[in-house]
C-alpha cells in the first residue's frame, strides 16, 4: 500500500496518507482524505518514504479515499461560496455577545463535519454560549482556534516584500523562531518596517541562512582581535562573512579590507562579533526581540461543540 506526503487544511497541515490498493498519485494531484477531522481536500506533495517522512515533525496521518472529481470540485466550489456568509454569521454573533475576540477567518471542511473558526485575543475568552449559537445557526459541530499574529498572515497574507507569495502559506509547514540576532549577524537592515513580514514580526526569512552565516562567522578571528598579516600587525574591526574577508586597522592607523586566509596569527582573540555573541550584546538581542516562533503564535484548539 503506497503513502503519500499531503498538504491539507487552511493552516497547511502536512501529514503521512495511505492510499488505496492500486492508486497511484503525483505531485500536485488533488485528492480526498480523511483525517482525524473529517473528510478534507488534500494537495500530494511526494511519495511517503522514509528519508521524506524523516523531515517531518509529528505529522498527522490517515487514508486517501479518492482523486478529486469533477463533483467533488463543484461540492468545494459551493462550500468556497457559503464561506463568506458563515464569516458574516460568527461575526454578527460574537458581536451580539460582546466578545473580546477579533475573528481571522472561518474554514468549512469539505465532508461538512465541523466549521473551524480563527480567532485573535489577548486573553482567555469564554465561548461556550458563543458555540452553542453558532451550532444552531449553521447546523454542524463548531471547533474554536485560537491563533497568534504569524497565524493570522498564514490564513490570510498574500505577497511578501520580495514580490512573492508569503513563505507561511507556500512552503512554510513550520514557523521558525526568529530574532534580532539573525538579521545581525546577516548585516540586514534594522529599520523594523524593511525587516517585518505582513505579520508585523520578524521575517522568517532572516532563519533561513542563518546557520551558514554561524558557521563561517566561527573561522574568522573575532572582532577585536589582534592579529599578523603578512603587511604586518592589526585589529579586526569588522567581518564580511560571505566573502571571508575582514576589515583590519592596521598599526598606521590604514582601514584594509583583507581576505582571511591572509591571517598568519592570531596574538588575542576578541569577544566581539557582528551576531551579538558579546555579553552585553546578548543581553540587547534578549531585549530587542525575544524568540518570534514560541507558543503565543502557534494555533491552539480550545472548544468544540456538537
Amino acid at each position: 500500500m503506497a503513502k503519500y506526503i499531503i498538504r491539507y487544511g487552511a493552516m497547511r497541515f502536512i501529514g503521512v496518507f495511505s492510499a488505496r490498493a492500486k492508486d497511484e498519485y503525483v505531485r500536485d494531484d488533488k485528492v480526498i482524505i480523511r483525517t482525524k477531522r473529517g473528510l478534507e481536500v488534500g494537495e500530494v506533495l511526494c511519495e511517503a518514504t522514509d528519508e521524506a517522512v524523516a523531515q517531518l515533525n509529528d505529522p498527522a496521518f490517515g487514508s486517501i479515499m479518492r482523486a478529486m472529481s469533477a463533483e467533488d470540485e463543484k461540492q468545494m466550489l459551493h462550500m468556497l461560496g457559503d464561506t463568506q456568509r458563515e464569516v458574516e454569521t460568527v461575526r454578527r454573533v460574537i458581536g451580539e455577545m460582546n466578545l473580546p475576540m477579533q475573528l481571522v477567518d472561518v474554514e468549512h471542511l469539505f465532508g461538512g463535519e465541523r466549521v473551524v473558526v480563527y480567532y485573535l485575543a489577548e486573553s482567555r475568552v469564554d465561548f461556550r454560549d458563543l458555540v452553542k449559537a453558532l451550532a444552531s445557526e449553521l447546523q454542524t459541530r463548531i471547533e474554536m482556534r485560537q491563533i497568534g499574529v504569524r497565524d493570522e498572515a498564514k490564513l490570510l497574507a498574500d505577497y511578501g516584500d520580495c514580490g512573492k507569495p508569503v513563505c507561511c502559506n507556500t512552503h512554510l509547514s513550520e514557523m521558525p523562531p526568529v530574532s534580532m540576532r539573525m538579521a545581525k549577524l546577516q548585516k540586514a537592515t534594522l529599520d523594523p518596517t524593511k525587516i517585518s513580514g505582513r505579520c508585523g514580526r520578524l521575517k522568517c526569512c532572516l532563519r533561513y541562512e542563518y546557520d551558514t552565516y554561524e558557521e563561517l562567522q566561527r573561522d574568522l578571528p573575532p572582532i577585536g582581535s589582534d592579529i599578523v598579516t603578512g603587511s604586518g600587525r592589526g585589529r579586526v574591526l569588522n567581518h564580511e562573512i560571505l566573502a571571508g574577508q575582514l576589515l583590519v586597522r592596521m598599526e598606521d592607523n590604514r582601514n584594509i579590507m583583507i581576505d582571511a586566509s591572509e591571517v598568519l596569527t592570531v596574538l588575542k582573540r576578541g569577544n566581539g562579533s557582528t551576531g551579538g555573541s558579546s555579553r552585553r550584546g546578548k543581553r540587547r538581542d534578549k531585549k530587542d526581540a525575544p524568540d518570534e516562533g514560541g507558543n503565543p503564535n502557534q494555533s491552539n484548539p480550545e472548544a468544540t461543540e456538537d
